[in-house]
């Protein structure tokens, strides 16, 4: 039986033309969920150091993502049900053009999607079903019994957790990964890349871009794409960085 051909897609950054989890952080900011003085007191300088250029933005993440898990301790996932729905509504379609057209092109074709994000379960779960991918592998937010969240979590933007997603996803959906594509923009998608026959990276950072032109076997297939304004610009990884 021949097997399937896969697309694993990250989210924020290669789709998604931010983060989930913060537009859902600033949500709960702006509905006093949470408490709005977090923003300016803590989170601001951290978005400012970002903002100006003057930060990695993966450390940006990381660190607003470890202020947003402490915030929503407590929470009950089933009351923010309202604002995740609200979320993808109104920013759902806030996406690269490359990106979106290459997901209807795979569909078209019959290829499996498969949507591998940092971001919230619970979003990225309304994402995959707006976009109509197969199945999605996402940051799960533990809660308790009650259905509050607990401060725990199951993480889904590192390297490593990415690699054992794909794995259980090839075995459940018999995938073909020589043929398969793979779709990320910073370092923790640099092993899902390295696993598929056809990795793209799209406006990647400068240290998945490093490290892409640095492997010999990666730099020879690998496509990078840059989205900017009305152009799409496609490239090899043999493209001079200026940093």
């Amino acid at each position: 039986m021949m097997k399937h051909l896969g697309v694993f897609i990250d989210l924020d950054g290669t789709l998604y033309r931010n983060s989930l989890m913060l537009e859902h952080f600033k949500k709960l900011l702006k509905y006093e969920i949470i408490d709005p003085a977090i923003w300016h007191n803590i989170v601001k300088d951290v978005y400012q150091d970002w903002d100006k250029r003057r930060g990695n933005f993966e450390d940006y993440l990381l660190e607003v993502a470890e202020i947003y898990l402490k915030s929503m301790k407590g929470l009950n996932k089933q009351e923010m049900e309202f604002i995740n729905t609200q979320i993808i509504e109104l920013k759902g379609d806030r996406v690269y053009r490359y990106t979106r057209d290459r997901i209807e092109w795979h569909k078209k074709m019959g290829h499996k999607v498969f949507f591998i994000s940092g971001s919230p379960d619970y979003l990225v779960s309304k994402m995959a079903e707006k976009y109509g991918a197969t199945d999605y592998r996402a940051t799960t937010y533990i809660v308790d019994d009650e259905g509050n969240f607990t401060g725990e979590i199951s993480p889904m933007w590192d390297s490593e957790n990415k690699h054992k997603s794909i794995k259980d996803l090839v075995e459940k959906y018999d995938i073909d990964l020589k043929e398969s594509y793979a779709y990320g923009d910073t370092q923790g998608d640099f092993a899902m890349l390295k696993q598929v026959g056809n990795p793209v990276a799209i406006n990647p950072a400068s240290e998945l871009l490093f490290n892409i032109k640095r492997d010999e076997e990666l730099a020879k297939i690998a496509t990078i794409i840059i989205e900017r304004k009305d152009v799409i610009y496609k490239l090899t990884a043999n493209v001079e960085v200026i940093n």
